[in-house]
Protein backbone atom coordinates (compact mmCIF):
# COMPACT_ATOMS: atom_id res chain seq x y z
CA UNK A 1 0.00 0.00 0.00
CA UNK A 2 2.53 3.01 -1.15
CA UNK A 3 1.92 4.68 -3.64
CA UNK A 4 4.48 7.00 -6.01
CA UNK A 5 3.72 10.17 -8.20
CA UNK A 6 6.67 11.17 -10.33
CA UNK A 7 7.66 14.48 -11.67
CA UNK A 8 10.13 16.38 -12.87
CA UNK A 9 10.44 14.82 -16.19
CA UNK A 10 11.04 16.79 -19.92
CA UNK A 11 13.26 17.52 -21.97
CA UNK A 12 16.74 18.51 -22.18
CA UNK A 13 19.35 19.20 -24.89
CA UNK A 14 21.82 16.90 -24.65
CA UNK A 15 24.90 17.72 -21.75
CA UNK A 16 21.92 19.32 -19.89
CA UNK A 17 20.70 18.00 -16.29
CA UNK A 18 17.30 17.08 -14.97
CA UNK A 19 16.09 16.30 -11.83
CA UNK A 20 12.74 14.04 -11.21
CA UNK A 21 11.47 13.30 -7.79
CA UNK A 22 9.30 10.93 -6.83
CA UNK A 23 6.70 11.51 -3.86
CA UNK A 24 5.74 8.22 -1.68
CA UNK A 25 2.75 8.16 0.27
CA UNK A 26 1.47 5.32 2.30
CA UNK A 27 3.31 2.71 4.09
CA UNK A 28 6.40 4.18 3.37
CA UNK A 29 7.90 2.72 7.21
CA UNK A 30 7.79 -1.09 5.48
CA UNK A 31 10.19 0.36 2.48
CA UNK A 32 13.55 -1.15 2.44
CA UNK A 33 14.59 0.53 -1.10
CA UNK A 34 13.47 2.82 -3.52
CA UNK A 35 14.55 2.78 -7.51
CA UNK A 36 14.32 4.36 -10.48
CA UNK A 37 13.99 2.31 -13.89
CA UNK A 38 13.65 3.30 -17.12
CA UNK A 39 12.45 2.41 -20.32
CA UNK A 40 12.85 3.42 -23.88
CA UNK A 41 10.55 2.55 -26.81
CA UNK A 42 11.48 -1.05 -27.91
CA UNK A 43 13.81 -1.90 -25.10
CA UNK A 44 13.17 -3.73 -22.14
CA UNK A 45 12.92 -1.77 -18.90
CA UNK A 46 15.96 -1.30 -17.00
CA UNK A 47 17.31 -0.72 -13.89
CA UNK A 48 19.09 2.75 -13.08
CA UNK A 49 19.43 3.45 -9.73
CA UNK A 50 18.43 2.43 -6.05
CA UNK A 51 18.52 3.70 -2.91
CA UNK A 52 17.79 1.83 0.84
CA UNK A 53 15.02 3.81 3.16
CA UNK A 54 17.19 3.63 6.31
CA UNK A 55 20.58 3.59 5.65
CA UNK A 56 21.09 5.40 2.38
CA UNK A 57 23.21 2.95 0.55
CA UNK A 58 22.86 3.97 -3.29
CA UNK A 59 23.52 1.48 -5.72
CA UNK A 60 23.82 2.60 -10.02
CA UNK A 61 23.78 0.78 -12.88
CA UNK A 62 26.93 1.50 -14.93
CA UNK A 63 25.54 3.02 -18.06
CA UNK A 64 24.54 6.28 -15.61
CA UNK A 65 27.42 5.72 -12.88
CA UNK A 66 29.28 9.01 -12.25
CA UNK A 67 26.59 11.09 -14.19
CA UNK A 68 23.25 10.29 -11.82
CA UNK A 69 22.70 10.87 -8.35
CA UNK A 70 20.03 8.73 -6.67
CA UNK A 71 18.59 10.70 -2.87
CA UNK A 72 16.32 10.51 -0.47
CA UNK A 73 14.38 12.87 1.78
CA UNK A 74 13.13 10.69 4.37
CA UNK A 75 10.75 13.54 6.19
CA UNK A 76 9.03 13.79 2.84
CA UNK A 77 8.87 10.73 1.91
CA UNK A 78 10.93 11.61 -1.61
CA UNK A 79 13.25 10.17 -3.64
CA UNK A 80 14.90 12.15 -6.07
CA UNK A 81 17.48 11.41 -9.35
CA UNK A 82 19.67 13.90 -10.53
CA UNK A 83 20.70 13.82 -13.70
CA UNK A 84 23.39 15.27 -15.28
CA UNK A 85 25.48 15.39 -18.41
CA UNK A 86 22.43 13.96 -20.19
CA UNK A 87 23.16 12.02 -23.70
CA UNK A 88 20.32 11.30 -26.25
CA UNK A 89 20.45 7.52 -25.32
CA UNK A 90 18.93 8.37 -21.86
CA UNK A 91 15.68 9.45 -23.28
CA UNK A 92 12.97 7.05 -22.01
CA UNK A 93 9.99 6.86 -19.45
CA UNK A 94 11.53 6.97 -15.52
CA UNK A 95 9.73 4.88 -13.26
CA UNK A 96 9.99 4.92 -9.73
CA UNK A 97 9.36 2.08 -7.75
CA UNK A 98 9.30 1.03 -3.74
CA UNK A 99 10.77 -2.73 -2.78
CA UNK A 100 9.47 -4.29 0.62
CA UNK A 101 12.08 -7.16 0.69
CA UNK A 102 15.37 -6.68 1.89
CA UNK A 103 18.22 -7.68 -1.48
CA UNK A 104 19.92 -6.04 -3.66
CA UNK A 105 16.97 -4.14 -5.01
CA UNK A 106 18.33 -3.96 -8.50
CA UNK A 107 15.64 -5.81 -10.78
CA UNK A 108 11.84 -4.99 -11.75
CA UNK A 109 10.62 -8.23 -10.59
CA UNK A 110 11.86 -7.36 -6.62
CA UNK A 111 9.56 -4.50 -7.02
CA UNK A 112 6.50 -3.84 -5.02
CA UNK A 113 5.12 -0.95 -6.48
CA UNK A 114 5.41 1.54 -9.47
CA UNK A 115 4.56 4.87 -9.99
CA UNK A 116 3.01 6.18 -13.30
CA UNK A 117 6.14 7.37 -15.22
CA UNK A 118 7.80 10.33 -16.45
CA UNK A 119 8.95 10.97 -19.88
CA UNK A 120 12.67 12.49 -20.05
CA UNK A 121 13.71 13.13 -23.67
CA UNK A 122 17.74 14.40 -24.56
CA UNK A 123 17.73 16.36 -27.96
CA UNK A 124 21.26 15.76 -29.75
Amino acid sequence: QVSLVESGGGLVQAGGSLRLSCAASGRTFSVYAMGWFRQAPGKEREFVARITWSGGNTFYANSVKGRFTITRDKAKNTVFLQMNSLKPEDTAVYYCAAVLRAGLSIREREYDYWGQGTQVTVSS
